[in-house]
């Protein structure tokens, strides 16, 4: 049987990569030993590869889609096409920034400060890229990791990927530019995307991903409510649609259920209380399809 050859994030967005497949329904398997998982669908073959490298290995075809970041597809070049936007990070649900970040006591306050100056980084042509754009001359070296701890004894700054910032304070250092924002994205191989039965089951899984992120950030709540409480209570409640409201046996109430953001749920629910509604339950979802 052919399969369609998909190629996914090792290193730091691995886990939260697998957990989103999961959630979509695709069920892979890592072995310690391999760097090519088994999963549960006949028409997968995965290899857990380098984000950095996944864009470059779709374009020649090696293979046919993979999860990449937009700043590595920037940084490469890459002639591929972006089917998804999956907004995902290691440690959380939003994108992670390229900022350029000087140390704290450093003279340097402005991009314009830099020219002249050396910059490490391992996105060097996006940096470049920037640098130009802003008329900025300066020297960007690329870095082959623990770059916070170069600037001020190697380089005078540094270009770097950031999800909360910790790591930059952590180094005594301060962002004075945001380059970029990145997310990940559901890349695919043009030439691939020809064949109908692998566009239909890239779309297809693109559908569930999309639904799974969705999700992540969702919940839904359930509540009986008395139809003298129902606009109060109504009046509260954020959701997709509508709420749905059905019929309980005893006619004066009626069952309220909704989706909302999961981070409302905490200022919402004693809200709801006061309102009048009783039995209040919170539950998870695995997916969401608009």
């Amino acid at each position: 049987m052919e399969k369609l050859k998909l190629g996914l994030p090792a290193g730091s967005l691995q886990n939260a990569t697998l957990e989103i497949f999961k959630k979509a329904g695709f069920n892979i398997y890592v072995n310690e030993r391999s760097y090519f998982p088994h999963v549960d669908d006949e028409e997968l073959e995965c290899i857990l590869i380098r984000a950095q490298e996944i864009p470059r290995y779709v374009q020649s075809g090696v293979l046919d889609a993979g999860i990449s970041g937009k700043d590595w597809i920037m940084e490469t070049g890459a002639d591929v096409l972006e089917v998804a936007e999956l907004v995902y990070a290691k440690q959380g649900f939003r994108p992670i920034k390229l900022v350029l970040a000087v140390p704290e006591d450093s003279e340097i306050k402005h991009i314009k400060d830099l020219q002249g100056k050396k910059i490490a980084t391992e996105l060097v042509e996006v940096t470049k890229e920037f640098l130009r754009s802003n008329n900025i001359q300066a020297c960007v070296e690329f870095s082959w990791g623990a770059t916070e701890v170069k600037p001020p004894a190697l380089v005078d700054a540094i270009a770097e990927l950031t999800e909360t910032g910790r790591s930059l304070k952590a180094n005594n250092l301060r962002v004075i530019e945001t380059i970029l924002q990145s997310t990940p994205r559901f890349i695919v191989n043009r030439e691939s995307w020809k064949v109908d039965w692998k566009k239909y089951k890239i779309e297809q899984m693109a559908t569930l991903l999309r639904g799974a992120l969705l999700a992540e950030q969702k919940v839904v709540l359930k509540m009986n409510v008395s139809t003298e409480n129902l606009p109060k209570v109504l009046s509260l409640l954020p959701a997709l649609r509508k709420p749905t409201i059905s019929n309980l046996h005893e006619e004066s109430w009626v069952a309220v259920e909704t989706v909302i953001d999961e981070k409302t749920v905490r200022e919402l629910v004693y809200k709801l209380k006061e309102a009048g509604a009783e039995g209040i339950i919170e539950y998870s979802l695995n997916k969401i399809i608009p």
